[in-house]
């Protein structure tokens, strides 16, 4: 599924690209790993190809999905349901952990306009920052961009 050099998203920590693929013999089974550096931390990952699809890695999204992305962004009819900062926190880290870019910017939607109305508590704001670094870097690669210009955008959004 993918190559060398491929850049691709794994969820929660954003984008990175295959470094190498290896094989490991684990257990006495002989298993093929992609190696993954994601760009944001320089962190290693290991992930077996086998298990592509069950930890949701995937390709960066394209260009013309950008626009979608910018109205899901975009939308302020949403009702930002009124529980608990806790329960809110494990809904919105659920989306993320998804590796979904599109519920990704629905939970940077909605923290930014619950910021409006209240105080985030220190792990709404520490997921905002979370989120806004996922949409960031994907954006811009998708769109071959300046991350800066990204963030301009955002701002620009959200004015």
């Amino acid at each position: 599924m993918f190559s060398i050099g491929d850049l691709a998203v794994y969820p929660a920590h954003g984008v990175g690209v295959i470094e190498r693929i290896e094989s490991q013999e684990i257990s006495g089974l002989c298993q093929d790993f992609y190696v993954m550096r994601i760009l944001e931390n320089d962190m290693k990952i290991m992930i077996p190809t086998k298990n592509v699809n069950n930890v949701g890695l995937r390709e960066i999204i394209g260009k013309s999905e950008v626009p979608k992305l910018y109205n899901i962004l975009k939308k302020r009819d949403v009702i930002v349901d009124n529980q608990t900062w806790n329960r809110r926190y494990r809904e919105y880290m659920e989306k993320i952990k998804t590796g979904s870019v599109y519920e990704v910017a629905e939970v940077y939607r909605d923290l930014l306009m619950l910021k409006t109305e209240k105080e985030l508590s220190f792990g709404e704001r520490k997921m905002l920052d979370t989120a806004r670094s996922l949409l960031v870097k994907e954006i811009s690669l998708a769109k071959k961009v300046e991350e800066t210009q990204v963030e301009k955008d955002l701002d620009k959004i959200f004015g």
